[in-house]
C-alpha cells in the first residue's frame, strides 16, 4: 500500500531548494556524501518531524511536537543526506544538511513502509531522551502532517542505530512499543540531545 506523504509547507521547500542550489551551502556542509556528489541533487519524502519530550510520563499516549520538516536529499538513485526546515519567528528557514545512519536508516524504513497492506501518513519521531528516532506510521492519512495525536494503534519503526534493547527496523505497535521506552527511563538517566 503506497505511503501518504504530506505536502511540505512551500516557504519550508523553498528553502531547502535554495540551499541545495547554493554551492557555497552544499560545499560547507558536514556531509562528505554531499560535498562528493557530482550532479544534481533534489529534495524527496518530505516527512515532519515531530518530537516527543514526555517519554517519562506514564499513561496515555504521546504528546508530540512538530519541530520541522527533513527531506532525503537524493544524488541519481540514492539519498545522499537529509536538509531539514525550521519554522522561526520569521517563517522557514533553511536548518542543517545531515548525514550519518540515518540517512539509510530512513530509506530502508520508508522502503519497509510502502510493503504494509494498511495505508499510513510517515512522519519522524524524535525522543531526545533516548536518543532515538522513528519512522512514525500515523493512521490519520488525511492529516496535514502538522499535528494529530498519536494513536495506540500507529506504527512505529526505530531507525538503527537503535538504543539497546529496541529492534530497529521492526515495525511495533505504539501501545506495545510505550511500555518498554518508558522502562528504560530511570530518575538516574541523563537527558540526551535529540539525534540529527
Amino acid at each position: 500500500m503506497p505511503l501518504h506523504l504530506p505536502p511540505a509547507p512551500t516557504p519550508a521547500l523553498r528553502c531547502v531548494l535554495s540551499a541545495l542550489g547554493s554551492p557555497t551551502a552544499v560545499r560547507e556542509a558536514p556531509v562528505s556524501a554531499l560535498r562528493a556528489h557530482q550532479g544534481p541533487l533534489s529534495p524527496d519524502h518530505p516527512l515532519p518531524i515531530h518530537v516527543w519530550d514526555d517519554v517519562s510520563r506514564t499513561g496515555g499516549v504521546p504528546r508530540t511536537r512538530l519541530a520541522g520538516w527533513r527531506f532525503l536529499v537524493r544524488g541519481g538513485e540514492r539519498a545522499v543526506a537529509t536538509a531539514e526546515a525550521v519554522l522561526t519567528a520569521d517563517g522557514w528557514a533553511f536548518a542543517r544538511f545531515c548525514g550519518g545512519p540515518y540517512v539509510a536508516a530512513t530509506e530502508q524504513a520508508l522502503a519497509q513502509a510502502e510493503a504494509l497492506a494498511t495505508p499510513y501518513q510517515p512522519r519522524l519521531l524524535s525522543v531526545p531522551e533516548l536518543y532515538m528516532l522513528t519512522l512514525w506510521l500515523h493512521h490519520d492519512i488525511a492529516s496535514d502532517g502538522s499535528e494529530g495525536p498519536a494513536a495506540s494503534g500507529d506504527l512505529l519503526v526505530p531507525l538503527a542505530p537503535a538504543p539497546p534493547g529496541i529492534a530497529a527496523h521492526r515495525p511495533q505497535r505504539i501501545a506495545d512499543l510505550l511500555p518498554r521506552l518508558t522502562l528504560r527511563l530511570t530518575p538516574a538517566t541523563p537527558l540526551l540531545a535529540e539525534p540529527a
